[in-house]
């Protein structure tokens, strides 16, 4: 597990920091608070202690060293919110306090996240002392326009936290899908029976969002056709947002065209009414017969039009013998990968947290997955991926 320091100097954006430190976390992130003695003047220490991977630390007395430990066994230093005062000190090279030591005795990469008032953001020592920092290899997550303290509005305000937690995750992990365009479907889509009622199924579209967000993080373009609701946390993200399996097709259509990788995690429905209603159907109409007809393969479809070089991944969500009927699908549909779950399985099934899945290979090949995050899931689908673009590079 990377481990990040999270360092919070004493600023008014030192609450948004908590939502920082929970957003890395849930991203399997070892997260280390470390907290300036201003810091804790807006910012309780239990607040962090609770949500992060291990108590605060506040003192360059606490314990043989504190500040050579932690930035020796730091994955990245994280600063977020990094005031004027802070970031000064740091480019002058003083380390008076914890956080300050541990940034000049890490040599891991380094972020800060400035935010200040407008006139402090746009002095020319702030100017000064970012420079000197970029430098130096920090990367610096420039604040925003926006309300800031006291009322005012202008630049200065702290980046947001998915727009901070993006960034620290491109850099912890590998950007083995740069230059690369993936494309994700997700979600269970709904047919119309009429204006109000729709036939559907229980994907909350989890497992497409987790592959989204971490083929962004790995340096993908990504493209996230989706039929859920659920918020995307990545804003490289670029969300194309479906109903039917119509709309699906159509969408899947025109942006696989041009990707590398297709990971078609959606649950499309396999039926669709045949004439829906346009009106509300009634109890005074009386019990409806409603004639189903079936939706087009997208996945079928997708494998005969992908272009040369092209990745292309399903997903199979069975009841019972999943693995058997995943192979079965997996040579029908002639994809290169297929991920098949027993949604019957503790923990596994639809609108989960974590997955159990098999990555079954049109070699024959197997991989499973135990129990553990959808995230973690994403990231087992995404290495055997980055595997077969290189097969599929070499290939004459």
């Amino acid at each position: 597990m990377q481990r990040v320091v999270l360092g919070v100097s004493g600023g008014i954006a030192a609450y948004k920091a908590v939502e920082v430190c929970r957003r890395l976390v849930d991203a399997g992130v070892h997260v280390v608070p470390v907290l300036t003695e201003a810091a804790t003047r807006f910012v309780g220490k239990t607040t962090f202690s609770a949500l992060a991977s291990e108590p605060v630390h506040d003192s360059l007395w606490d314990g043989a060293i504190p500040h050579t430990r932690l930035g020796q066994t730091a994955d990245l230093v994280l600063v977020a919110p990094a005031t004027a005062d802070l970031l000064a000190r740091y480019a002058a090279g003083m380390a008076d306090d914890l956080l300050t030591a541990t940034l000049l005795a890490t040599r891991a990469p380094v972020v800060v996240c400035p935010a200040m008032h407008t006139e402090m953001w746009e002095h020319p020592a702030v100017a000064d002392n970012l420079a000197t920092l970029a430098r130096r290899g920090v990367v610096v997550v420039p604040p925003e326009d926006g309300r800031l303290a006291g009322g005012d509005v202008g630049s200065g305000r702290l980046a947001d936290p998915a727009t901070i937690v993006e960034r620290v995750l491109q850099l912890l992990g590998p950007a083995d899908l740069a230059g690369r365009h993936v494309v994700v479907s997700a979600g269970g889509t709904r047919e119309a029976l009429d204006p109000v009622r729709v036939l559907t199924n229980r994907s909350s579209g989890k497992q497409g969002h987790a592959v989204a967000e971490a083929a962004a993080r790995r340096g993908a373009a990504v493209t996230l056709v989706t039929a859920s609701p659920l918020p995307v946390d990545t804003p490289s993200v670029t969300v194309v947002p479906v109903e039917s399996a119509a709309d699906m097709e159509a969408a899947l259509g025109r942006a696989a065209a041009t990707a590398d990788v297709v990971v078609m995690a959606a649950a499309v429905a396999d039926y669709r009414p045949k004439a829906p209603a346009d009106r509300k159907l009634t109890k005074d109409d009386g019990i409806p017969e409603i004639v189903l007809e079936q939706t087009p393969d997208i996945l079928a479809g997708l494998a005969a039009r992908r272009p040369p070089g092209q990745v292309l991944v399903g997903f199979a969500a069975e009841t019972g013998d999943a693995v058997e009927r995943g192979r079965r699908k997996l040579s029908r549909k002639g994809v290169d990968l297929l991920v098949v779950n027993d949604v019957t399985a503790p923990g596994a099934g639809f609108d989960h947290d974590t997955n159990a899945v098999t990555i079954l290979d049109a070699a024959g090949g197997a991989v499973e997955v135990p129990l553990t995050s959808k995230q973690a899931v994403a990231t087992a689908i995404l290495d055997r991926v980055i595997g077969l673009l290189g097969q599929k590079k070499e290939m004459p």
